[in-house]
Parts: structure tokens; C-alpha cells; sequence
């Protein structure tokens, strides 16, 4: 069995492979990991260049596109290591950017996933808006991170490069022990893409197992590489999504009041949009509500799985205050302004 296995799920993307696999794969197998492209039923040239090209690259072909979520599954089901990486097929590695995760992890058995800083690749400068320096999660479902609050994304001058633990790790660069992942269920296929790292994070966490980010690793992600930031069905996802993660996941005393909420602020989000004329995307808020109420009897069992499950039920990383009342009234845009000085239960406020 294989200590660490990078695995890059395609699809359609043989130009970013062309683009950035070379440097992975000399970098990973520096470090003594090996690479796997797991091909999602790509129509492109991919799966002829992988062949002709990397040698070395070990490949899976997936008969059609199943999604980020169930793309990973199978994938990972072929796959035999330690440890799994999923890296997007958009991200450029440093040079041993695998020691501080291996050695990390190596050293605490209770940790089941960590990150690498991510920083953006046209911008080497700043944090990457999908992972930053870390993940976490507001009381009412909304993600940011250490270097990155809603659209604010911050230059990276050192400040957040201490490894702490954190609700979520980016699915840009997602290192995990392979054993938690099947054991926790893998990603929800359901998903298809967006937020399903956040999810198999929430029930890692809340399963007692750790997440942390590990800023000595570095790598760089182009981001919105398959659907840019205001594309109306990456809105549907996001909204969808979010709303199945918060059923599937709160704890009892919370979720009426929490989904309550949830459900103004969504139609705020959809308001926002038809008076900036984004009306496809308003659309897209809408629907991802309806289908979020047709979808919630499905998830009623896993619900209570996860909650028969759930040891830790106060998750110091999923943080008690509103993200977007810290953000819109309180003027806070930085991730270093939310908190107190070297707080490590990360849902106290100032």
C-alpha cells in the first residue's frame, strides 16, 4: 500500500493537465507520493494525452462525469494508501509541499484531514478565495476563511502561518486519511459539486476527529476553473447544498431556529440579486430552496445517522455569530478582526 496518493479528478480538462501535472507529478514523487488521474468521462483528448504523456501517472477511467462528489468516491475506492490528496486538476504545488502534511499527520493519529495554505496563482501574493489558510463556518451556514471573508481576499504577509484547527479543509487541496473518509461515507453524492467538503468535514468534526490547516505546505489554485463565481447553476449548488449540509448536520436545539433564519436571508440574497438585474442567479436562489424542501425527506435517515454519530456537538470551529452582520453592519473584512487575540475557541467575539 502507498504512504500518500494524489489524486486529480478531470473532467474535459486536458489543457490545465498539460498545464500544471508536470510540476505535481515531479514534485509528489520527490516527496514519495504517486499520482492518480481519475478521469470523469471526459469527451476531450485527455485520457489519450495522460496515456501518451505520464507514463508514470497511474489512471482511472470513470465511464461518465458523476460530479466532484461521486467522481471522488469511486475513485478512492481503487485507490489503496494512507493517505489521499484530492488536488484540482488548476493547482501548481511547491516544492515539498507533501513533508509538513505527512509529518503532521504522522504525528496525530486524532487528526483525520488537513490543508496546505492556498494562495492564488495569479496572484502569488494573496490567499485563494476557495481554502485560504483554513475553513470555517458561521452559526448560520456561511463558509470563510482564515485570509478570505465573503469576497474580501486578503495578501498573505505571514499572518495566519500557524497551524490551527479549522472546521473545514479546502476540497482544492484536501489531504485526508483514507480510512476516515470511507468510514465517515466518502463525499455526498447527492451534492454533485460545492460545499460537500464542508459537509464531510462537519461530520468528521463532529465525530470527534480533527481538522487543521497546515500553512507550511504551499500551493497554488487558479479557482473557478470549471464554473466562474456568478454562474447561475454554481449559485443552485451553493444554496442547495448549503441548506442540505445544515439539515443533515445541526443539532437538534438549533435547527428550526438556525433554518429559520436561514430562510430571510436567503430571500434577501435572491432580492439582491433581481435589483442588481442578476435575475438568473435570483432564480437559481429560489430553486435551490424548493429543491432543498423536495430533497430534505431523503436525508431524513442521515440526519439521524449522523446524529446517533455525533460525539462532539459543540464544534469550537462552527462559530456562534452571523458572518454577514460582522461583515455588512460591523465593517469587519479581515479574518484577524473577528477575533480575540490568540483565541483558540474561534467562536468567541471580541
Amino acid at each position: 500500500m502507498d504512504k500518500v496518493a494524489v489524486v486529480i479528478l478531470n473532467w474535459n480538462g486536458c489543457e490545465m493537465l498539460q498545464r500544471f501535472l508536470p510540476n505535481v507529478v515531479r514534485l509528489t514523487e520527490e516527496d514519495g507520493g504517486v499520482v492518480w488521474v481519475a478521469d470523469n468521462g471526459s469527451t476531450d483528448a485527455s485520457v489519450g494525452m495522460l496515456r501518451r504523456d505520464f507514463p508514470s501517472v497511474r489512471l482511472i477511467v470513470l465511464e461518465h462525469n458523476y460530479g466532484f462528489a461521486e467522481g471522488y468516491n469511486r475513485a478512492l475506492a481503487q485507490v489503496e494508501a494512507e493517505y489521499v490528496v484530492l488536488l484540482n486538476s488548476d493547482v501548481e504545488v511547491t516544492e515539498h509541499w507533501l513533508r509538513p502534511l505527512v509529518a503532521y499527520m504522522d504525528e496525530h493519529p486524532g487528526v483525520a484531514a488537513c490543508q496546505s495554505k492556498l494562495r492564488s496563482w495569479r496572484e502569488r501574493d494573496r490567499f485563494e478565495y476557495a481554502g485560504a489558510a483554513g475553513g470555517f463556518i458561521d452559526r448560520y451556514g456561511y463558509p470563510f476563511c482564515r485570509g478570505r471573508l465573503m469576497g474580501n481576499v486578503e495578501q498573505d504577509r505571514g499572518q495566519y502561518d500557524t497551524v490551527l484547527p479549522v472546521f473545514w479543509a479546502s476540497g482544492a487541496a484536501l489531504f485526508i486519511r483514507r480510512a476516515d473518509y470511507m468510514e465517515a461515507g466518502g463525499l455526498d453524492s447527492r451534492f454533485f459539486a460545492h460545499m460537500e467538503e464542508i459537509d464531510l468535514c462537519w461530520r468528521l468534526r463532529a465525530r470527534g476527529r480533527g481538522v487543521v490547516c497546515i500553512p507550511g505546505s504551499v500551493v497554488c489554485h487558479v479557482g473557478a476553473a470549471t464554473l466562474k463565481r456568478e454562474n447561475p447553476h454554481k449559485t443552485f449548488l451553493n444554496f442547495r447544498n448549503n441548506l442540505l449540509m445544515l439539515y443533515k448536520n445541526l443539532p437538534a436545539r438549533e435547527l428550526a431556529s438556525v433554518m429559520r433564519v436561514r430562510a430571510c436571508l436567503d430571500y434577501v440574497a435572491a432580492l439582491q440579486f433581481l435589483l442588481t438585474g442578476q435575475w438568473k442567479n435570483a432564480q437559481a436562489v429560489l430553486r435551490a430552496r424548493r429543491e432543498f424542501h423536495e430533497l430534505k425527506p431523503l436525508y431524513a435517515a442521515v440526519r439521524t445517522e449522523n446524529l446517533r454519530l455525533t460525539v462532539v456537538e459543540d464544534i469550537p470551529e462552527r462559530c456562534r455569530f452571523s458572518l454577514l452582520w460582522q461583515f455588512f453592519v460591523r465593517g469587519r473584512k479581515e479574518f484577524s478582526q473577528l477575533y480575540s487575540g490568540g483565541r483558540r475557541d474561534v467562536g468567541i467575539m471580541k
